[in-house]
């Protein structure tokens, strides 16, 4: 083999890299003065060159958000679920799986990055498996409510309290106005932050990954225990709060996909928002708190007591702030009586909806007649004002009608938010 051949293989060996761009300039300089005179290694380099754009280093490797529920779908329509999930339990269904293929492809470094997770008290700074504690901690008053073990050792029922023996409690109706937030201050949060804990210290030691299995296999257990209460009327209580079961997983969802973007923020890595119709539950659990975070926020303005029970209104089936609102007020009126003021919100993107928010409290009478005022937010703004994670001052919000009411509700809404 002569010096030119050799030459030639060399500079034909370097055509790969060449086409990803990663030849020193030296020597892609004379490989492209080679190319113009070799026509062999000229159409060889076209098409290695060709096949370097399908592997564009600018195209994501995640696949999309929505990719995994059109695959349940489908698979769905060939064979339906023995034991569905109800409506109400999907979108945790989602946001725990989604929030589990984020830690699975944590590294040893990325499990020790420390997460902000901010509220309306303050901000928390945990470590991944930290906050699978947190969520695990808060998931337990559900499995409690299941008939499920207490994932948090020395907790109120360790093994799964009275109704253990039941694998899932009656359905009781729960007909009681029950309160949709608790008290904005005190004791229920510090409840939580030692449920958190002592549920860490438990599993302090543990490898993360073993942390994160044994959190995703309550979680499975809490949803399969859900289609066996496909109703979701059974009762839980979170010791300052009692819910129905339906808005206790709405709830649940919510607060993973908070928490999995607050991890996502923290190790660099991109988080799909919930799917629309998961989305709009949520929206819809948060606008329904929304009158006793209002009445909250006007209690610590030491405001008439009438006006600091605003929200009483707001029945657990969302009665308040429908359309039978409407019959009350009329009603109100034809008896001479005066009628509280509502607000209306709107909701832009792809979980959009409008919503009526009572503004005063029972002592003002029902809620009626034309709202005060509109806002209009996105969705995603929206719930990110619920977990504190916007300032209620400067996020964007279109206005019509008394700013300050909408003043009021938009620095209620982080309110919602707990450790």
């Amino acid at each position: 083999m002569t010096t030119t051949d050799e030459r030639h293989e060399a500079l034909r060996s370097l055509l790969g890299a060449w086409a990803l761009g990663a030849v020193p300039s030296a020597e892609a300089a004379e490989l492209e003065l080679h190319l113009a005179g070799c026509p062999q290694c000229a159409e060889e380099a076209g098409r290695l060159r060709e096949a370097a754009g399908w592997l564009s280093v600018e195209e994501p490797l995640d696949q999309p958000g929505a990719l995994r529920q059109q695959v349940l779908d489908w698979c769905l329509t060939r064979r339906p679920a023995d034991l569905p999930v109800p409506t109400w339990g999907m979108p945790y269904t989602a946001e725990t799986a989604k929030l589990d293929a984020l830690l699975r492809d944590l590294g040893p470094e990325e499990w020790q990055e420390v997460a902000e997770l901010p509220w309306h008290g303050g901000t928390e700074y945990l470590r991944p498996a930290e906050v699978l504690c947190h969520l695990a901690a808060v998931d337990g008053y559900l499995a409690v409510a299941l008939g499920l073990p207490d994932p948090v050792p020395g907790g109120p029922f360790p093994g799964g309290g009275p109704t253990a023996a039941r694998r899932v409690p009656p359905q009781e109706a729960v007909t009681a106005a029950v309160p949709r937030v608790p008290p904005q201050a005190g004791p229920p949060w510090a409840r939580i932050a030692e449920r958190t804990a002592r549920l860490t210290a438990e599993q302090s030691g543990q490898p993360p990954q073993r942390i994160r299995a044994r959190w995703r296999r309550h979680c499975h257990e809490l949803v399969r225990s859900a289609a066996l209460a496909p109703q979701g009327s059974t009762p839980v209580d979170f010791g300052f709060v009692t819910v129905p079961l339906r808005d206790a997983f709405v709830d649940r969802a919510f607060e993973c996909y908070v928490h999995g973007e607050d991890i996502a923020r923290a190790v660099a890595y991109p988080y799909d928002p919930p799917a629309p119709q998961h989305l709009r539950q949520m929206i819809d659990l948060a606008v329904r708190m929304l009158p006793l975070a209002l009445a909250g926020q006007r209690a610590t303005r030491s405001e008439p007591a009438g006006a600091a029970l605003g929200g009483a209104d707001a029945r657990p089936d969302g009665s308040g702030t429908g359309s039978s609102a409407g019959t009350d007020a009329a009603a109100a009126a034809a008896a001479g009586r005066r009628t509280g003021r509502r607000i209306r919100l709107v909701i832009d993107g792809p979980a959009a909806g409008e919503w009526l928010i009572p503004l005063d409290g029972p002592d003002a009478g029902p809620p009626g007649g034309e709202p005060v005022a509109a806002m209009v937010l996105d969705g995603l703004e929206f719930c990110q004002l619920a977990a504190a994670h916007r300032d209620p001052d400067r996020v964007p919000v279109g206005e019509h009608g008394d700013r300050a009411a909408i003043r009021e509700v938009l620095r209620a809404t982080p309110l919602l938010s707990r450790p």
